[in-house]
Protein backbone atom coordinates (compact mmCIF):
# COMPACT_ATOMS: atom_id res chain seq x y z
CA UNK A 1 0.00 0.00 0.00
CA UNK A 2 2.98 2.32 0.76
CA UNK A 3 4.58 1.25 -2.35
CA UNK A 4 1.43 2.35 -4.23
CA UNK A 5 1.07 5.58 -2.66
CA UNK A 6 4.48 6.75 -3.35
CA UNK A 7 3.83 5.59 -7.07
CA UNK A 8 0.89 7.41 -7.10
CA UNK A 9 2.01 10.68 -5.36
CA UNK A 10 5.24 10.72 -7.78
CA UNK A 11 2.68 10.34 -10.85
CA UNK A 12 0.44 13.11 -9.89
CA UNK A 13 4.48 15.25 -9.19
CA UNK A 14 5.32 14.37 -12.62
CA UNK A 15 2.34 15.74 -14.49
CA UNK A 16 2.04 18.66 -12.46
CA UNK A 17 6.36 19.42 -12.99
CA UNK A 18 5.80 18.75 -16.57
CA UNK A 19 9.31 18.24 -18.03
CA UNK A 20 11.10 19.35 -14.50
CA UNK A 21 13.18 17.10 -12.55
CA UNK A 22 11.00 15.40 -10.16
CA UNK A 23 9.48 13.13 -7.09
CA UNK A 24 9.13 15.34 -3.75
CA UNK A 25 10.33 14.17 -0.11
CA UNK A 26 8.44 15.56 2.94
CA UNK A 27 8.17 19.33 2.95
CA UNK A 28 8.68 20.85 6.33
CA UNK A 29 6.64 24.20 6.08
CA UNK A 30 7.44 27.03 7.59
CA UNK A 31 5.58 27.74 10.27
CA UNK A 32 6.96 24.20 11.71
CA UNK A 33 10.11 25.52 12.55
CA UNK A 34 8.52 29.32 13.30
CA UNK A 35 9.91 30.88 9.68
CA UNK A 36 8.96 34.59 8.74
CA UNK A 37 8.13 35.40 5.61
CA UNK A 38 10.82 38.41 5.48
CA UNK A 39 12.30 39.39 2.41
CA UNK A 40 15.72 40.82 2.90
CA UNK A 41 16.89 44.35 1.57
CA UNK A 42 16.92 45.06 -1.98
CA UNK A 43 20.50 45.89 -1.90
CA UNK A 44 21.26 42.17 -0.43
CA UNK A 45 21.55 38.90 -2.70
CA UNK A 46 19.23 36.67 -1.13
CA UNK A 47 20.16 33.07 -1.04
CA UNK A 48 18.80 29.33 -0.50
CA UNK A 49 21.17 26.78 0.82
CA UNK A 50 20.98 23.22 -0.56
CA UNK A 51 22.09 20.57 1.23
CA UNK A 52 22.83 21.56 4.99
CA UNK A 53 25.96 18.67 5.43
CA UNK A 54 29.45 19.39 6.10
CA UNK A 55 30.01 21.47 2.51
CA UNK A 56 26.90 22.98 2.51
CA UNK A 57 27.41 24.25 6.34
CA UNK A 58 30.89 25.54 5.37
CA UNK A 59 29.31 27.46 2.65
CA UNK A 60 26.29 28.64 4.98
CA UNK A 61 28.77 30.01 7.72
CA UNK A 62 30.44 31.94 4.83
CA UNK A 63 28.06 33.71 3.40
CA UNK A 64 26.40 34.48 6.70
CA UNK A 65 29.56 36.23 6.89
CA UNK A 66 28.85 37.91 3.97
CA UNK A 67 27.23 41.50 4.24
CA UNK A 68 25.82 41.62 0.96
CA UNK A 69 23.67 38.55 1.63
CA UNK A 70 20.61 37.93 3.29
CA UNK A 71 19.98 33.54 3.37
CA UNK A 72 16.58 33.18 3.27
CA UNK A 73 16.07 29.62 3.22
CA UNK A 74 17.46 25.96 3.63
CA UNK A 75 16.75 22.56 2.56
CA UNK A 76 17.64 19.00 3.03
CA UNK A 77 16.30 15.85 2.84
CA UNK A 78 17.35 15.43 6.61
CA UNK A 79 15.81 16.81 9.14
CA UNK A 80 18.31 16.57 11.17
CA UNK A 81 20.50 18.59 8.69
CA UNK A 82 17.69 21.35 7.85
CA UNK A 83 17.41 22.03 11.37
CA UNK A 84 20.68 22.79 11.99
CA UNK A 85 21.03 24.84 9.17
CA UNK A 86 17.93 26.78 10.29
CA UNK A 87 19.17 27.34 13.51
CA UNK A 88 22.28 28.39 12.59
CA UNK A 89 20.67 31.01 10.01
CA UNK A 90 18.31 32.63 13.23
CA UNK A 91 21.14 32.45 15.57
CA UNK A 92 22.68 34.95 12.46
CA UNK A 93 20.09 36.98 12.31
CA UNK A 94 18.68 37.14 16.04
CA UNK A 95 15.29 36.56 14.37
CA UNK A 96 13.41 33.09 13.12
CA UNK A 97 12.89 34.07 9.16
CA UNK A 98 14.72 31.28 7.61
CA UNK A 99 12.38 29.06 5.72
CA UNK A 100 12.93 25.35 5.89
CA UNK A 101 12.47 22.88 3.33
CA UNK A 102 12.75 18.99 2.23
CA UNK A 103 12.02 19.77 -1.46
CA UNK A 104 14.54 21.94 -3.50
CA UNK A 105 11.98 22.66 -5.73
CA UNK A 106 9.42 24.10 -3.19
CA UNK A 107 12.91 26.34 -2.09
CA UNK A 108 13.31 26.99 -5.94
CA UNK A 109 10.06 28.10 -6.15
CA UNK A 110 10.32 31.59 -3.70
CA UNK A 111 10.29 34.33 -6.23
CA UNK A 112 12.52 36.26 -3.74
CA UNK A 113 15.47 34.40 -3.71
CA UNK A 114 18.08 35.02 -6.34
CA UNK A 115 20.51 32.69 -6.15
CA UNK A 116 21.19 29.06 -4.45
CA UNK A 117 23.98 27.10 -2.75
CA UNK A 118 23.82 23.08 -4.36
CA UNK A 119 26.08 21.46 -1.86
CA UNK A 120 24.43 17.94 -1.76
CA UNK A 121 25.72 14.82 -2.74
CA UNK A 122 27.29 14.74 -6.24
CA UNK A 123 24.89 12.50 -7.77
CA UNK A 124 22.25 15.82 -6.98
CA UNK A 125 24.13 18.36 -8.69
CA UNK A 126 23.01 18.12 -12.03
CA UNK A 127 19.42 17.76 -11.88
CA UNK A 128 19.35 20.34 -8.72
CA UNK A 129 21.16 23.05 -10.55
CA UNK A 130 19.86 22.27 -13.86
CA UNK A 131 16.27 23.16 -12.22
CA UNK A 132 17.57 26.18 -9.99
CA UNK A 133 18.85 28.13 -13.62
CA UNK A 134 15.34 27.14 -14.95
CA UNK A 135 13.86 28.78 -12.18
CA UNK A 136 15.96 31.41 -12.73
CA UNK A 137 18.47 31.20 -10.25
CA UNK A 138 22.19 31.81 -9.78
CA UNK A 139 23.99 28.66 -9.02
CA UNK A 140 27.18 28.40 -6.58
CA UNK A 141 27.51 24.59 -7.11
CA UNK A 142 30.08 22.20 -5.48
CA UNK A 143 32.70 20.52 -7.32
CA UNK A 144 32.93 18.48 -9.16
CA UNK A 145 30.24 19.96 -11.22
CA UNK A 146 28.10 16.71 -12.19
CA UNK A 147 28.48 12.59 -11.71
CA UNK A 148 28.89 12.18 -14.97
CA UNK A 149 29.68 13.50 -18.43
CA UNK A 150 26.26 13.43 -19.77
CA UNK A 151 24.62 15.07 -17.35
CA UNK A 152 27.27 17.73 -17.12
CA UNK A 153 27.04 18.59 -20.62
CA UNK A 154 23.13 19.03 -19.75
CA UNK A 155 23.97 21.44 -17.48
CA UNK A 156 25.88 23.33 -19.70
CA UNK A 157 23.36 23.82 -21.93
CA UNK A 158 20.51 25.11 -19.44
CA UNK A 159 22.92 27.36 -18.32
CA UNK A 160 23.44 29.07 -21.69
CA UNK A 161 19.90 29.05 -22.60
CA UNK A 162 18.87 30.58 -19.03
CA UNK A 163 21.68 33.57 -18.99
CA UNK A 164 21.97 31.92 -15.57
CA UNK A 165 25.43 32.56 -13.48
CA UNK A 166 27.21 29.68 -12.20
CA UNK A 167 30.54 29.15 -9.91
CA UNK A 168 31.73 26.02 -9.81
CA UNK A 169 33.26 25.51 -6.13
CA UNK A 170 36.94 24.45 -7.82
CA UNK A 171 37.72 27.46 -5.07
CA UNK A 172 41.74 26.41 -5.43
CA UNK A 173 41.62 28.06 -8.90
CA UNK A 174 40.59 31.59 -7.16
CA UNK A 175 43.81 30.88 -4.52
CA UNK A 176 46.12 33.56 -5.36
CA UNK A 177 49.26 31.47 -5.47
CA UNK A 178 47.64 28.91 -7.77
CA UNK A 179 47.06 32.17 -9.91
CA UNK A 180 50.66 32.50 -9.83
CA UNK A 181 51.71 29.50 -10.77
CA UNK A 182 48.93 29.24 -13.40
CA UNK A 183 50.70 32.87 -14.66
CA UNK A 184 53.79 31.20 -14.67
CA UNK A 185 53.26 28.50 -16.54
CA UNK A 186 50.98 30.31 -19.18
CA UNK A 187 54.03 32.87 -19.38
CA UNK A 188 56.34 30.33 -20.52
CA UNK A 189 58.74 30.32 -17.52
CA UNK A 190 59.22 26.37 -17.37
CA UNK A 191 59.88 26.42 -21.16
CA UNK A 192 57.98 24.21 -23.22
CA UNK A 193 55.65 22.18 -20.66
CA UNK A 194 55.61 18.22 -21.66
CA UNK A 195 54.29 16.95 -18.43
CA UNK A 196 51.94 17.49 -15.53
CA UNK A 197 51.71 14.94 -12.41
CA UNK A 198 48.52 14.51 -10.43
CA UNK A 199 49.36 13.23 -7.13
CA UNK A 200 46.01 12.05 -5.22
CA UNK A 201 47.37 9.94 -2.25
CA UNK A 202 44.63 7.52 -0.82
CA UNK A 203 46.27 7.36 2.37
CA UNK A 204 44.42 9.52 4.70
CA UNK A 205 42.53 7.95 7.96
CA UNK A 206 38.76 8.28 6.09
CA UNK A 207 40.56 6.24 3.04
CA UNK A 208 41.45 3.89 5.40
CA UNK A 209 38.45 3.53 7.44
CA UNK A 210 36.72 2.96 4.08
CA UNK A 211 38.90 0.70 2.93
CA UNK A 212 38.61 -1.37 5.77
CA UNK A 213 34.71 -2.18 5.03
CA UNK A 214 35.04 -5.71 2.86
CA UNK A 215 31.34 -6.28 2.44
CA UNK A 216 28.04 -4.69 2.31
CA UNK A 217 26.35 -4.06 5.52
CA UNK A 218 23.02 -5.33 6.35
CA UNK A 219 20.12 -3.14 5.50
CA UNK A 220 19.24 -0.98 8.59
CA UNK A 221 15.72 1.09 9.94
CA UNK A 222 15.75 4.02 8.05
CA UNK A 223 15.88 7.08 10.57
CA UNK A 224 13.12 9.05 11.57
CA UNK A 225 13.45 12.43 9.48
CA UNK A 226 15.73 11.25 6.83
CA UNK A 227 13.51 10.59 3.21
CA UNK A 228 15.87 8.23 2.21
CA UNK A 229 13.88 7.48 -1.19
CA UNK A 230 15.00 11.22 -2.17
CA UNK A 231 18.14 10.98 -1.29
CA UNK A 232 18.78 7.70 -3.80
CA UNK A 233 16.65 10.21 -6.28
CA UNK A 234 17.90 8.92 -9.95
CA UNK A 235 20.30 6.20 -8.53
CA UNK A 236 19.00 2.18 -8.29
CA UNK A 237 16.54 1.42 -5.51
CA UNK A 238 18.63 -0.08 -2.30
CA UNK A 239 18.19 -0.66 0.93
CA UNK A 240 19.11 2.02 3.71
CA UNK A 241 22.51 1.68 5.77
CA UNK A 242 24.13 4.30 7.28
CA UNK A 243 27.87 3.85 5.69
CA UNK A 244 26.04 4.44 2.51
CA UNK A 245 25.10 8.05 3.13
CA UNK A 246 26.46 11.02 4.93
CA UNK A 247 30.01 11.56 3.51
CA UNK A 248 30.91 8.05 2.75
CA UNK A 249 28.49 8.21 -0.36
CA UNK A 250 31.67 9.73 -2.41
CA UNK A 251 33.28 6.35 -2.26
CA UNK A 252 30.54 4.33 -4.28
CA UNK A 253 30.44 5.22 -7.61
CA UNK A 254 26.65 5.64 -8.09
CA UNK A 255 27.11 8.81 -5.89
CA UNK A 256 30.20 9.72 -6.20
CA UNK A 257 33.91 9.50 -8.03
CA UNK A 258 36.52 8.33 -5.06
CA UNK A 259 39.43 10.04 -4.65
CA UNK A 260 39.83 10.86 -8.43
CA UNK A 261 36.56 13.43 -8.25
CA UNK A 262 37.11 14.68 -4.53
CA UNK A 263 40.60 15.76 -4.39
CA UNK A 264 40.94 15.34 -8.35
CA UNK A 265 38.52 17.92 -9.14
CA UNK A 266 40.63 20.47 -7.09
CA UNK A 267 43.92 19.22 -8.62
CA UNK A 268 43.14 18.23 -12.19
CA UNK A 269 41.53 21.79 -12.62
CA UNK A 270 44.52 23.78 -11.36
CA UNK A 271 46.45 21.59 -14.44
CA UNK A 272 43.54 22.88 -16.73
CA UNK A 273 43.78 26.01 -15.46
CA UNK A 274 47.44 26.48 -15.85
CA UNK A 275 47.87 25.16 -19.38
CA UNK A 276 45.03 26.99 -20.57
CA UNK A 277 42.75 24.05 -21.60
CA UNK A 278 39.75 25.15 -19.85
CA UNK A 279 37.43 24.56 -22.40
CA UNK A 280 39.17 21.29 -23.81
CA UNK A 281 40.95 18.35 -22.68
CA UNK A 282 43.18 15.39 -23.03
CA UNK A 283 42.62 12.91 -26.29
CA UNK A 284 44.05 9.58 -24.71
CA UNK A 285 43.04 7.73 -21.64
CA UNK A 286 44.54 5.06 -19.85
CA UNK A 287 44.46 3.95 -16.18
CA UNK A 288 45.22 0.86 -14.12
CA UNK A 289 43.89 0.40 -10.55
CA UNK A 290 42.16 -2.01 -8.16
CA UNK A 291 39.04 -1.80 -7.00
CA UNK A 292 37.41 -3.85 -4.28
CA UNK A 293 34.44 -6.33 -5.74
CA UNK A 294 32.82 -6.73 -2.45
CA UNK A 295 33.08 -3.79 -0.50
CA UNK A 296 29.90 -1.27 -0.51
CA UNK A 297 32.79 0.93 -1.42
CA UNK A 298 33.40 0.57 -4.89
CA UNK A 299 35.96 3.97 -5.89
CA UNK A 300 39.25 3.26 -6.95
CA UNK A 301 41.63 3.63 -4.40
CA UNK A 302 44.89 2.32 -5.91
CA UNK A 303 45.67 3.51 -9.14
CA UNK A 304 47.76 5.49 -12.00
CA UNK A 305 46.58 7.04 -15.23
CA UNK A 306 47.54 8.82 -18.28
CA UNK A 307 45.94 11.60 -20.36
CA UNK A 308 47.67 13.00 -23.26
CA UNK A 309 46.54 16.51 -24.68
CA UNK A 310 46.44 16.83 -28.51
CA UNK A 311 49.82 19.21 -27.87
CA UNK A 312 51.42 16.19 -26.48
CA UNK A 313 51.23 16.92 -22.70
CA UNK A 314 51.05 14.31 -20.75
CA UNK A 315 49.31 14.11 -17.53
CA UNK A 316 50.44 11.23 -15.34
CA UNK A 317 48.35 10.46 -12.15
CA UNK A 318 49.06 7.90 -9.24
CA UNK A 319 47.33 7.04 -5.66
CA UNK A 320 50.75 6.85 -4.33
CA UNK A 321 51.83 8.32 -1.08
CA UNK A 322 53.38 12.03 -1.50
CA UNK A 323 52.35 15.57 -1.42
CA UNK A 324 49.27 16.38 -2.62
CA UNK A 325 49.19 18.43 -5.81
CA UNK A 326 50.11 19.06 -9.07
CA UNK A 327 53.63 19.36 -10.60
CA UNK A 328 54.13 21.05 -14.09
CA UNK A 329 57.41 19.85 -15.97
CA UNK A 330 58.84 22.14 -18.42
CA UNK A 331 62.52 22.08 -20.50
CA UNK A 332 63.36 24.96 -18.33
CA UNK A 333 61.90 24.45 -15.24
CA UNK A 334 59.58 22.69 -12.66
CA UNK A 335 57.38 24.30 -10.49
CA UNK A 336 54.69 22.20 -7.89
CA UNK A 337 51.23 23.43 -6.83
CA UNK A 338 50.10 21.56 -2.99
CA UNK A 339 46.11 22.02 -2.86
CA UNK A 340 45.08 23.98 0.05
CA UNK A 341 47.37 27.23 0.68
CA UNK A 342 50.32 25.03 0.42
CA UNK A 343 53.79 26.58 -0.32
CA UNK A 344 54.58 26.71 -4.16
CA UNK A 345 58.06 25.00 -5.29
CA UNK A 346 60.02 26.23 -8.33
CA UNK A 347 62.97 25.10 -10.05
CA UNK A 348 64.46 27.73 -10.33
CA UNK A 349 62.73 29.74 -8.10
CA UNK A 350 63.48 32.63 -9.95
CA UNK A 351 60.22 30.88 -12.15
CA UNK A 352 57.71 32.90 -9.50
CA UNK A 353 59.93 36.05 -9.50
CA UNK A 354 57.49 39.32 -9.80
CA UNK A 355 56.80 41.56 -11.43
CA UNK A 356 56.33 39.49 -14.71
CA UNK A 357 56.71 41.56 -17.40
CA UNK A 358 54.76 43.61 -20.07
CA UNK A 359 54.47 40.43 -22.11
CA UNK A 360 53.44 37.57 -19.90
CA UNK A 361 50.13 36.61 -18.74
CA UNK A 362 48.35 37.90 -15.76
CA UNK A 363 45.15 36.75 -14.59
CA UNK A 364 42.38 38.26 -12.36
CA UNK A 365 43.02 37.80 -8.87
CA UNK A 366 39.63 37.44 -6.37
CA UNK A 367 39.17 38.36 -2.51
CA UNK A 368 37.75 34.52 -2.38
CA UNK A 369 35.51 32.17 -4.84
CA UNK A 370 32.36 32.98 -2.94
CA UNK A 371 32.99 36.52 -3.72
CA UNK A 372 33.96 36.05 -7.04
CA UNK A 373 30.42 34.12 -7.48
CA UNK A 374 28.61 37.28 -5.61
CA UNK A 375 30.28 39.99 -7.76
CA UNK A 376 29.47 37.95 -10.64
CA UNK A 377 25.59 37.90 -10.00
CA UNK A 378 26.20 41.80 -9.39
CA UNK A 379 28.14 42.41 -12.30
CA UNK A 380 26.36 39.45 -14.72
CA UNK A 381 29.93 38.78 -15.90
CA UNK A 382 31.89 34.97 -15.88
CA UNK A 383 32.98 33.93 -12.91
CA UNK A 384 36.29 32.50 -12.35
CA UNK A 385 34.76 28.55 -12.99
CA UNK A 386 31.82 28.67 -15.00
CA UNK A 387 29.89 25.87 -15.66
CA UNK A 388 31.56 24.44 -18.86
CA UNK A 389 34.95 24.64 -16.52
CA UNK A 390 33.63 22.60 -14.26
CA UNK A 391 32.52 20.33 -16.69
CA UNK A 392 35.45 20.20 -18.27
CA UNK A 393 37.33 19.23 -15.19
CA UNK A 394 34.95 17.00 -14.00
CA UNK A 395 35.01 15.20 -17.47
CA UNK A 396 39.02 14.54 -17.06
CA UNK A 397 37.86 12.96 -13.99
CA UNK A 398 34.86 10.47 -15.02
CA UNK A 399 37.04 9.61 -17.86
CA UNK A 400 40.21 7.98 -15.93
CA UNK A 401 37.10 6.35 -13.57
CA UNK A 402 35.60 4.65 -17.00
CA UNK A 403 39.31 4.45 -18.40
CA UNK A 404 39.64 2.46 -14.73
CA UNK A 405 36.60 0.82 -14.83
CA UNK A 406 36.77 -0.67 -18.45
CA UNK A 407 40.65 -1.54 -18.36
CA UNK A 408 40.81 0.48 -21.79
CA UNK A 409 42.80 2.54 -23.28
CA UNK A 410 40.70 5.11 -25.47
CA UNK A 411 40.36 8.19 -27.49
CA UNK A 412 38.50 11.04 -26.73
CA UNK A 413 36.93 13.78 -29.37
CA UNK A 414 36.25 16.89 -26.58
CA UNK A 415 34.35 18.40 -29.36
CA UNK A 416 31.76 15.87 -30.00
CA UNK A 417 32.36 14.25 -26.43
CA UNK A 418 32.60 11.05 -27.46
CA UNK A 419 35.29 7.96 -27.48
CA UNK A 420 36.10 6.03 -29.40
CA UNK A 421 34.84 2.89 -27.68
CA UNK A 422 31.42 1.33 -27.17
CA UNK A 423 31.74 0.13 -23.98
CA UNK A 424 33.47 3.73 -22.47
CA UNK A 425 30.82 5.35 -24.13
CA UNK A 426 27.62 3.32 -22.63
CA UNK A 427 29.23 4.69 -18.43
CA UNK A 428 28.89 8.40 -19.91
CA UNK A 429 25.59 8.75 -18.92
CA UNK A 430 24.27 7.18 -15.78
CA UNK A 431 20.79 5.00 -16.24
CA UNK A 432 18.27 7.45 -14.11
CA UNK A 433 15.63 5.44 -12.32
CA UNK A 434 12.09 6.72 -13.21
CA UNK A 435 10.58 9.01 -12.44
CA UNK A 436 14.26 10.87 -12.54
CA UNK A 437 15.07 12.06 -15.82
CA UNK A 438 17.74 14.35 -17.30
CA UNK A 439 16.07 17.41 -19.67
CA UNK A 440 15.93 16.14 -23.01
Amino acid sequence: MKGQQLRTRRGFLQQAAGASVLAAPYFVPARVLGAGDATPPSDKIALGVIGCGGMGMAHLDAFLADEDVQVVAVCDVDRRHLERGVQRVNDKYGQRECRPYGDFRELLGLETIDAVVVATPDHWHALTAIAAVRAGKDVYCEKPLTNSIGEGRALCQAVRETGRVLQCGSHERSNPKVRLAAEAVRSGRLGKVHTVRIHLPCDEEHHRRVMAVSDVPPPMPVPEGFDFDFWLGHTPDVPYTEKRCHFNWRFILAYGGGEMTDRGAHIIDIAQLALDKDDTGPVEYSARGRASTTSLFDAFFDFEFENVYASGVRMVGTSKTGPRGVGFEGDAGALFVPIHDGNLVADPPEILTEPFGDGDVRLGRTPSHRRNFLEAVRTRQAPFATAEIGHRTATICHLNNIALRTGKTFRWDPVAEMTNDDQANALLTPAMRSPWRLPG
